[in-house]
């Protein structure tokens, strides 16, 4: 299915502390939030957050969070990738295409048809990386932020 070696783990108390510790670039930092506020975050929508840590083998490597939320009033955070961090010197080794695959396999899973997404548009910021992945603008936004989407098909 996925890469040999590449896997998602939740969160435990175990792993909690090198996951706080995982840092991207130093350009990204003003444009994704850390892990642990992602955690935080979790935590406070612990009913809909669904936060789980990237590994290549036994080694942490990235952070994927979606929400799932069917009955959310906005479309956007009915099935939405919130947060994605991959370590600094990581990045470029598709840790984040694997993490956005195995969210999308999550999503299909719970029957949902599309990923929503949202961006700031920054220098640094992810745009180039999840129109590679197929996101689409929907020309809305989200406070500021740039909406996109992706069709999930059947996987």
């Amino acid at each position: 299915m996925h890469s040999t070696g590449r896997r998602l783990a939740q969160v435990t108390r175990e792993n909690f502390r090198e996951a706080c510790a995982l840092q991207v670039r130093p350009e990204q930092e003003g444009v994704v939030a850390s892990v642990t506020e992602s955690l935080a975050a979790a935590y406070v929508a612990r009913d809909v957050a669904w936060p789980r840590l990237i590994y290549e083998g036994d080694q942490l490597v990235g952070f994927v969070m979606a929400s799932f939320d069917p009955a959310a009033e906005a479309e956007l955070y009915r099935c939405f990738l919130w947060r994605l961090n991959v370590a600094a010197d990581r990045q470029g080794m598709a840790y984040g295409r694997f993490g956005v695959d195995a969210l999308c396999d999550e999503a299909r899973r719970r029957g949902e048809r599309k990923l929503m997404v949202s961006w700031s548009e920054h220098q640094h910021g992810p745009e180039g990386f999840y129109l590679r992945l197929g996101f689409k603008p929907t020309g809305e936004r989200n406070r500021a932020e740039i909406v996109a989407e992706l069709p999930l098909g059947q996987g």
